[in-house]
């Protein structure tokens, strides 16, 4: 049976103050606007935040980098996720569905249950919860008001940009790209000015070596990488005639510029002899001007709304593509107030102990994305040339091979490789010195597991 796919109906198109109808259908080619060159300040914007510097702040102060082996782990990992952020964003102008409604193809409809309810806490819950942290302390020191009072108003607004929907979020990132390019260029010359970076010298208790270079790179990758299961979200309503090249190109160059730049300003910002993972944000404002520090800290909090205002919308529509059934007019919006509330409910658990779990929420994130990135490509390997807009909505379409894949891959990885501080896996604690590899063993078991179970699937539907 043919099952044709839900579309949108041509009402909403580039209009931006207004919600965006439906939940995650297939977008009609009246509603299609845009360029890929505007993928650059949708993927610069949200990441030109707190949350990216301090990436690179634990690189030294808590793997124990120098400075240059930290930029060499950073390049690395955020090259490998802007690299898999190029041909998700590819896929979506072909499509022209959200991404976890084309990882019904590798997962079939009820198996793409498990991977996109991950998605939707990591991004609606868990990265909701811990940028509006950021921006709620910034907010808090700039104006002097408490912590809660900040939060209450970080997530009142990022909550409804994602209410409204796609071209609002569009419009937000592209205005506020100058004003937080501007101020944190302005923050990064002057932490480079009083920066040691020519100092060997790495911290005293980071884990340092190969093991801390991993560590570095894995939380990188599972920072950039993390982006990877929203992309088609943001590139689904551009022509179907436009250049996939483009699309990819636009879209990781913004995600790399942004997190390859700030996540080395982090780690310059260490050898200032300032830095605490105490006190993270007050430590990295500290060499700054007043006037400085205070565009900076407005830069941060404005930083975490242009990332959460994505996070909670394509939280939501991974929700969605579950296959809960909700007014399909309204459901996306109504998800997307749902997670809002729990978000802020999250967010203020978090405010009494910040930073303490991030580089573990950093690693997490890699553990399944990884796995889930390798039968993703994996399947869009063997499925070249395939005709799938027949499958996409078709509840009746199974896979349980890629389910199968993903798992193993996800159980293994995490069971022998994981370095987490409440969990050290087998061949980690063997072997200290790897780090942390879970996310690069669980991407090629699964993606190898998915080429022998589903070869031969993928094969009969081609005929």
């Amino acid at each position: 049976m043919i099952v044709s796919e839900p579309t949108t109906d041509g009402t909403y198109r580039d209009r931006v103050v207004a919600v965006e109808p439906g939940g995650n259908e297939y977008i009609a080619d009246a509603d299609r606007h845009g360029r890929p060159s505007q993928l650059f300040w949708t993927w610069t914007s949200p990441n030109l935040e707190f949350a990216t510097i301090f990436v690179g702040m634990l690189s030294v102060l808590a793997f124990g980098m120098t400075f240059w082996q930290a930029v060499a782990g950073i390049v690395l990992g955020t090259g490998l996720g802007a690299m898999a952020h190029y041909f998700l964003s590819a896929r979506g102008p072909l499509h022209g569905v959200p991404q976890m409604v084309l990882a019904r193809l590798p997962f079939g409809f009820k198996g793409n249950a498990l991977p996109s309810v991950l998605m939707a806490v990591t991004a609606g819950v868990g990265w909701f919860a811990t940028n509006s942290v950021s921006g709620a302390f910034a907010l808090s020191t700039l104006f002097g008001f408490g912590p809660l009072v900040g939060l209450v108003i970080i997530v009142l607004l990022q909550t409804a940009l994602a209410f409204f929907g796609h071209n609002l979020i569009q419009a937000f990132e592209r205005y506020s790209f100058p004003v937080l390019a501007v101020v944190f260029i302005a923050a990064s010359v002057v932490v480079f000015a009083h920066a040691d970076i020519g100092n060997a010298t790495p911290a005293a208790d980071g884990v340092g070596g190969l093991g801390g270079f991993l560590l570095t790179v894995g939380t990188s990758f599972g920072y950039a990488a993390g982006w990877a299961p929203y992309a088609a979200d943001f590139t689904r309503y551009l022509p179907a005639t436009v250049s996939t090249r483009r699309t990819g190109f636009f879209a990781a160059a913004g995600l790399f510029t942004a997190c390859a730049v700030l996540e080395v300003v982090g780690a310059a910002s260490v050898t200032t002899g300032e830095a605490s993972l105490a006190d993270p944000t007050g430590s990295f404002t500290a060499e700054l001007a007043s006037p400085l520090a205070a565009a900076t800290l407005l830069a941060i909090a404005v930083g975490a709304i242009a990332a959460n205002a994505i996070n909670v919308y394509s939280g939501a529509m991974a929700f969605v593509t579950i296959g809960i059934t909700l007014p399909q007019h309204t459901a996306r919006a109504v998800v997307t107030a749902f997670f809002g509330v729990a978000g802020f409910l999250v967010a203020w658990w978090a405010l009494a102990d910040a930073a303490h779990s991030y580089k573990a929420f950093l690693l997490i994130i890699a553990y399944w994305v990884g796995p889930w990135l390798g039968v993703f490509f994996a399947d869009q390997y063997l499925r070249r040339g395939q005709q799938v807009s027949h499958l996409l909505y078709d509840r009746s379409y199974t896979n349980w091979g890629g389910f199968a894949a993903f798992v193993l891959g996800l159980v293994v990885s995490v069971v022998l490789f994981a370095n987490q501080e409440k969990f050290v896996g087998v061949v980690a604690a063997a072997l200290p010195q790897l780090g942390d590899i879970a996310f690069f063993v669980g991407f090629l078991l699964s993606g190898a597991a998915y080429l022998i179970l589903c070869r031969s699937k993928i094969t009969a539907e081609m005929r």
